[in-house]
């Protein structure tokens, strides 16, 4: 039971980090044939990724009312 309580309180944001690495893979993937190529560029774009939202975080936490 106490497994139950443990999963309910795991923080959505969490799943930010697989979806941008699924995202970057076959964005890059649809454009290039090499692998070496695409495991590059996917990091590089999941890198953006995660920057971004950092940012789009901070925003969030500095215009927050209260």
């Amino acid at each position: 039971m106490s497994n139950l309580i443990l999963f309910s309180t795991i923080n959505y944001l969490w799943y930010a980090f697989p979806l941008a690495v699924v995202i970057s893979l076959v964005y890059s993937a649809s454009r290039y044939e090499s692998p070496k190529v695409i495991l590059r560029r996917s990091a590089r774009l999941f890198v953006t990724i995660l920057v971004f939202m950092a940012l789009v975080l901070a925003f969030l936490f500095v215009v927050q009312p209260g």
